[in-house]
């Protein structure tokens, strides 16, 4: 007797819970001896990697206290340094490089509310007319491999050929863009993913911005006080680390966005008194060097190839091409670098592409 269609889907069933307990079984024991086993070095970056996700933190309180956990985490990824990126160290052919008195400036800042930071038409930018026949002219793709990651870095001659691109509008009931739509919104060639936005439980859509955000000299997005910020200036140099609104546009700021740490200011690694940290997690990250060139970055994560970096993974790779100045972006389900309208990186993000609040872009 042949049987039944029901008793066929039953076992079927049975075998799928079956496999799936496994799997959880065997995940809860692999974070338990990571937690639990001898290496303080594995324990460490297995709560700073989940900690960092905004949906995945509560893996780390199933094993830890919160002392505990406070305790590994400590001062991780803070950014405590208020150096201002010195502006002279980048030699830009025919840039005026003398720092803008704020005395002689009349730039105030706005204030944030739910529908601040809306705008018309932000599709058009401050960058060169004459651009090259062929887009990727003065544009090198160059791979990125470590012990624990690998990824990709775009290397832009021309500084001025990169700006933030924005969605159309912010707020409560606004939602952001993928990458992929930010660079077709721009017509742009390249980009990456940018700054922060609210979060809650990995489900945001990037309609509410973390910090601040400068979009062609104006301030789209404020939440007071001082942030992390990656920020060029109308001659194309990259500003990074804490500045508050209005020093952003005191400083002459055309393009901004908000995240941090800053990882190198002027040619000082800012983890040389001690590790920046950070677990292992997908990142983006953005740098210049000496000559204005641009490096922009995005780091593979939470794959079997590529288990992604930290800090001061990110700090040696900026150092290692030059960077003078250079600072982390947002990471995590939300890195991805676009070329020619194609991923070149890998999304953790398990439903294709997040929607993302700003973006790096290259024109």
């Amino acid at each position: 007797m042949k049987p039944s269609a029901a008793a066929i889907v039953g076992r079927i069933s049975a075998i799928v819970v079956t496999v799936l307990l496994v799997l959880l079984i065997a995940a809860y024991g692999v974070m338990w001896i990571l937690v639990n086993g001898l290496s303080p070095t594995a324990r460490r970056l297995f709560v700073l990697s989940v900690k960092e996700t905004s949906a995945g933190g509560f893996l780390a309180d199933i094993y830890l206290s919160e002392d505990e956990i406070a305790e590994i985490i400590g001062t991780n990824g803070e950014e405590n340094s208020d150096e201002k990126v010195d502006v002279s160290l980048i030699q830009l052919p025919g840039a005026d490089t003398t720092p803008i008195d704020p005395a002689d400036t009349s730039l105030e800042t706005q204030p944030a509310d739910p529908d601040h930071g809306n705008t018309d038409d932000p599709s058009t930018t401050d960058v060169p007319d004459n651009l090259p026949e062929d887009p990727m002219a003065g544009i090198e793709i160059v791979d990125i491999r470590g012990s624990t990651y690998n990824g990709k870095m775009l290397i832009i001659s021309d500084p001025k050929r990169v700006f933030v691109g924005v969605p159309d509008r912010y707020g409560n009931d606004a939602s952001g863009l993928t990458v992929t739509e930010m660079v077709k919104k721009y017509d742009c060639i390249a980009g990456t993913n940018a700054g922060g936005f609210y979060d809650p439980n990995g489900q945001g859509t990037g309609g509410i911005p973390a910090g601040l955000v400068i979009y062609e000299g104006k301030l789209l997005w404020g939440t007071g006080g001082s942030h992390s910020i990656c920020g060029l200036d109308s001659n194309g140099i990259l500003h990074v680390g804490i500045m508050s609104e209005k020093a952003a546009l005191d400083a002459g700021i055309q393009y901004a966005a908000s995240y941090g740490p800053a990882l190198i200011i002027n040619g000082n690694p800012c983890n040389e008194n001690g590790n920046l940290g950070g677990g292992l997690n997908p990142r983006t990250a953005i740098g210049q060097r000496a000559d204005g060139a641009i490096l922009l970055m995005v780091v593979n994560g939470r794959s079997l190839d590529s288990l992604g970096a930290t800090y001061d993974d990110l700090v040696e790779i900026m150092l290692t091409y030059g960077a003078v100045n250079a600072t982390n972006l947002d990471g995590g389900s939300s890195s991805l670098m676009v070329v020619d309208g194609e991923s070149i990186t890998s999304s953790a993000y398990m439903f294709g592409e997040r929607t993302v609040a700003t973006a790096i872009l290259v024109k």
